[in-house]
């Protein structure tokens, strides 16, 4: 797999491609059964510089100068087309446009197009609508602002996406085999397709000492001091099995990451190479999570482009120095603390990811 600089950061929106959706056939100039050098023809000869399996039957490739990605089944023909929310082509269905619009109002235009014609639209494992009939399943993405000076800056705004995918994969999707080789959705947390926000009262606060605790849990915990010390059982549990040698050698199920509904909280666990599951970072969610503050910032809960500024603004004048973590949150860089954004149905709000020394890059 080879990673590239995405080159949407000086593109203007007037320059992205303007697609038509036929349902279960195709989109735009793709249509499904294509191979990976028709649909490279077919998108003027981009070259997939993100893949995994391409032209060797199941696999996927992003054509990222077109923001999309095209997913292939076992015979190496085209079976499905991700287009990115801030890239990728802005698609049309009947009259309607799916792709970088306000989740809710496409929601609400896609269940009028729906009970016109007679479809079922149901909710996926994002939270967002998907209709079998068409082969759409929606999603979102964090907006960014992409003006001179902005230098990427993250919004408060969510904006749709969306997987277009042929008759074999409409019935389910993102479980349908190549699709999960692309996007492996038994890692996520599945939404209902509503997204409760708790008020700041009704938040309890916790402390935080940095790469050492927060709240009630200290890192190195393992995960039944975890549960004890939050006094609930987790709602979901997510891990994996070992990658094989070098890395991890053969061995069982590592734990990963536990979800506690009602305190609001991610435990993640260091697992693997013998060794039983560690508390190594806690994500505070920015819909339900405690409030925690940062030399006097409350960090959760809040617009997300506020925390975002209000941290860079604060290590800039004392000095602290700035980096980014894998969400692409802002932190101080000794303090393995680095602020995340929550999606609360159109909007993004503030969650904190707080960990040992330098889980931010690695964890």
């Amino acid at each position: 797999m080879v990673g590239v600089e995405m080159p949407w950061w000086n593109r203007m929106p007037a320059e992205r491609a303007q697609w038509v959706l036929d349902p279960l056939a195709g989109v735009g100039p793709l249509r499904f059964g294509m191979n990976s050098d028709q649909v490279a023809a077919a998108l003027d000869g981009a070259v997939a510089h993100v893949s995994q399996g391409l032209g060797e039957g199941m696999g996927w490739g992003t054509y990222s100068e077109w923001g999309v990605t095209g997913i292939y089944g076992a015979d190496a023909g085209l079976v499905a087309v991700a287009i990115d929310p801030m890239e990728g082509p802005l698609v049309r269905l009947r009259g309607i446009e799916l792709i970088a619009r306000v989740p809710s109002e496409v929601r609400a235009d896609l269940q009028d197009l729906a009970r016109r014609e007679g479809a079922t639209v149901r909710v996926n494992w994002s939270g967002d609508p998907e209709i079998e009939a068409w082969g759409v399943s929606m999603g979102a993405g964090q907006e960014i602002d992409l003006s001179p000076g902005a230098h990427g800056q993250r919004q408060n705004t969510v904006i749709t996406k969306a997987l277009f995918v042929s008759g074999e994969l409409a019935q389910d999707p993102y479980r349908s085999e190549p699709v999960v080789h692309w996007h492996d959705i038994s890692m996520e947390r599945p939404n209902p397709g509503a997204w409760p926000v708790k008020a700041e009262q009704d938040r309890p606060y916790w402390d935080w000492t940095p790469v050492q605790s927060i709240g009630p849990l200290r890192f190195g915990m393992g995960p039944h001091e975890v549960a004890r010390a939050l006094g609930e059982k987790p709602a979901a549990r997510l891990g994996r099995y070992p990658l094989g040698p070098p890395w991890e050698g053969p061995g069982e199920w590592l734990l990963r990451h536990d979800w506690f509904d009602r305190t609001g909280v991610t435990a993640h666990y260091e697992s693997g190479n013998g060794h039983l599951p560690a508390l190594g970072a806690v994500t505070v969610d920015g819909c339900t999570g405690p409030q925690v503050e940062f030399d006097g910032i409350p960090l959760i809960g809040r617009p997300v482009e506020t925390v975002d500024t209000s941290v860079i603004q604060h290590v800039e004048k004392h000095g602290m120095g700035l980096i980014f973590g894998l969400g692409g949150g802002p932190g101080p860089p000794d303090l393995s603390m680095y602020v995340e954004a929550t999606r609360a149905g159109d909007t993004m709000i503030s969650g904190a990811l707080f960990g040992q020394a330098e889980w931010g890059m690695h964890g």
